[in-house]
């Protein structure tokens, strides 16, 4: 049985106090908490077996391989991945999307045309623009309508023989929309082009078969799903994976090196040069293993009571303005004030011990669409409760008569 009140034991942060006041974090769609299991076996590893991997014939080393690629295997298998060797372990979903984005400009050329849509986060939109710069080819966007959904319509009215990949997040970052990515990606490889999504906001509510999606290229934080920050995973097809050329140079991605010429180690390690996040990978396997034991259909289950809850309430604040309204969406609302500015709105928040995000969310185009500076995102998960949503309710309301 899902017991939040259990659950909420396993996070330590959520004890603590803000400002003199009890911890209310809703700030998750920036950076999910860790649970002390995760913790745990960051301070394993540091106190028992820290070593470098892969190079090494001594037990520290070896031990940390084995756990160092176990991980590996966990995300394969969370993910369904149809091999190991296609995960990838990166800094996090922006490094993943700049090894992409990097590779792809070997194979583009001046007039070719690559697709973002507009609900993107500012790392999935830069690279794509650099690569464009770099290569001459055209960057088209999806449009959004008034609800933060994607008009499919217009997309594929953007799609022709020109078209050699397609970009697009899962889940939107600022509004929480869920993307129809099964159709995008059909439609892409319809074209024959390939296609990239963005998986930061959609791996902490949905667990994503790759192989049924038959996605090209997946990316994910490890920090957005109860695990580490400065880790996550790059998923890609094999096929294109070997096409790709290496993204950084360095010791672990070479077969042999001379001065003359260097051949490049296999899949997955001709695209980890240098020593890699080790700790932060195998916690990232530990997040993903106490995840799934709570089970992904049970967080999606309560995330959308807490999210159905939430919208309630906070509509009926007068003068309070929902922005992304689609019917598939994750847990994430973001809203403002009638004539309140949200940072302002934020500061008062945080005074009353409630942690939220305010701005553009890395997302300015969005708020550009809207006309709007930004926007107040509060963004829950499988640890928060109900009366969190009525304490930030209460400091809405509280905010809305002090700005006024």
């Amino acid at each position: 049985m899902f017991n939040v009140e259990n659950i909420r034991k396993d996070f330590p942060i959520l004890s603590r106090t803000v400002n003199g006041k009890p911890l209310v974090y809703f700030d998750n769609a920036a950076t999910s908490q860790t649970p002390q299991q995760v913790i745990d076996v960051i301070v394993d590893y540091y106190s028992n077996y820290n070593a470098n991997i892969h190079r090494g014939v001594h037990t520290l080393s070896q031990e940390a391989t084995d756990k160092y690629e176990q991980a590996r295997k966990k995300i394969q298998t969370h993910f369904n991945a149809k091999l190991a060797h296609e995960i990838i372990f990166t800094s996090g979903t922006t490094h993943g999307i700049n090894l992409i984005a990097n590779g792809f400009s070997s194979f583009l050329k001046k007039g070719d045309e690559i697709i973002v849509s507009a609900l993107e986060h500012h790392s999935n939109i830069v690279p794509w623009q650099m690569l464009c710069e770099r290569t001459g080819a055209i960057l088209k966007v999806i449009p959004m309508n008034l609800d933060g959904e994607l008009i499919m319509t217009e997309f594929d009215k953007l799609l022709s023989d020109k078209t050699k990949l397609v970009f697009v997040n899962h889940v939107s970052n600022a509004l929480g929309t869920v993307n129809p990515i099964e159709y995008i990606i059909e439609k892409a490889h319809g074209v024959g082009a390939a296609v990239l999504v963005d998986g930061a906001q959609s791996s902490p509510h949905i667990k994503p078969d790759l192989q049924a999606l038959n996605v090209d290229f997946y990316v994910v934080s490890a920090h957005k799903m109860c695990g580490p920050t400065g880790v996550g995973m790059l998923y890609g097809k094999e096929a294109w994976l070997k096409k790709l050329p290496p993204y950084q140079g360095g010791g672990e991605m070479i077969a042999e090196v001379t001065f003359e010429k260097t051949t490049y180690a296999e899949l997955p390690h001709k695209f980890e040069a240098g020593t890699p996040n080790i700790c932060g990978g195998i916690a990232f396997g530990a997040a993903i293993d106490y995840m799934n034991a709570i089970g992904f259909d049970t967080i999606a289950k309560y995330e959308h009571e807490l999210l159905e809850y939430a919208t309630n309430k906070l509509l009926e604040i007068d003068g309070l303005k929902i922005y992304g309204t689609s019917k598939h969406k994750t847990a994430v609302i973001s809203f403002n004030l009638e004539g309140i500015h949200p940072y302002d709105v934020g500061t008062i928040l945080d005074k009353l011990g409630i942690a939220v995000r305010t701005g553009h969310h890395c997302a300015q185009p969005i708020m550009d669409f809207y006309k709007i500076p930004g926007t107040v995102r509060a963004s829950f998960s499988f640890y928060n409760t109900k009366s969190e949503i009525d304490v930030l309710v209460e400091g809405v309301k509280k905010a809305k008569t002090m700005l006024s």
